[in-house]
């Protein structure tokens, strides 16, 4: 299938084949930097692939030779108004939120580095694909700033020692230890990492999307509850599930030992 991609020099290129949504950020010399005009494009892509019917997964991808370094500590050393700096961190803690209220589950795969707000963006991410070159860190401290936004998603990811080890030292952590951690699903070698993340998004995009959008959609909320609550939310959205046509077809399916044909 052919893609379409929008002009190259995009902070963020997309194309889309076979129901996924491919996002690279495409500012290689600055190791794909989140600066004002990417966290722009994010942000309005998100909007757009949450109201597309055709997009059942995304990719988050970074073009040159890392994922990406965080946020455009030049651009933002421009600036010496606490304002500015108070509006660009809101600003992209509000695309990382729109990141995870995506319907569609979003893959990261990573390859290079992936650091401060770059291992943020991995650990907002759904799920994780990395090559085994790739290497994570949060090392803001290592300049004077401590990761505090990224140390939210990171600290929901990986155990709270082994987080606040990683954002009081700046040290990296390899692919391996960051699957070990909780941070990625799944490490290939380098050469293999587009024909493995194309097999989990297959994988993927070949389920229904309402039952995936509302199951995404309870996985994070009951996160958040206590554990009577999230049983509570857990059984109204599984009575809703029940009550859907793919639902009956693949119950029916299976039942009858043939495949399902979704809608």
């Amino acid at each position: 299938m052919s893609m379409n991609t929008i002009a190259s020099e995009s902070p963020l290129l997309r194309a889309e084949r076979d129901g996924v949504a491919v996002l690279t950020l495409n500012r290689p010399a600055q190791y794909n930097a989140l600066s004002e005009a990417l966290i722009g494009e994010l942000e309005a892509t998100f909007a757009a692939i949450a109201a597309s019917r055709a997009v059942r997964v995304v990719v988050l991808a970074g073009a040159g030779k890392a994922f990406c370094a965080g946020h455009d500590l030049k651009e933002m050393r421009g600036h010496s108004e606490p304002s500015y700096h108070q509006a660009l961190f809101d600003r992209c803690s509000q695309m990382m939120l729109a990141l995870r209220e995506l319907p569609q589950p979003v893959i990261a795969r990573v390859h290079g580095t992936a650091t401060a707000a770059g291992c943020q963006l991995v650990a907002m991410c759904d799920l994780a694909v990395a090559a085994d070159s790739a290497r994570f860190a949060v090392s803001g401290i290592n300049v004077g700033l401590f990761c505090s936004t990224p140390s939210v998603a990171l600290a929901r990811n990986v155990g709270r020692k082994q987080a606040f080890e990683m954002l009081v030292t700046g040290d990296f952590i390899d692919a391996h230890a960051a699957r070990e951690r909780g941070l990625v699903n799944r490490v290939v070698p380098v050469e293999e990492l587009d024909a493995e993340t194309d097999r989990l998004a297959a994988a993927i995009a070949g389920k229904p999307p309402a039952a995936v959008h509302a199951g995404k959609r309870l996985f994070y909320r009951q996160l958040e509850l206590g554990t009577a609550d999230a049983y509570a939310l857990a059984c109204q959205v599984m009575a809703e599930n029940m009550m859907a046509d793919d639902t009956a077809e693949g119950i029916d399916a299976f039942l009858a030992k043939r495949k399902p044909a979704w809608r």
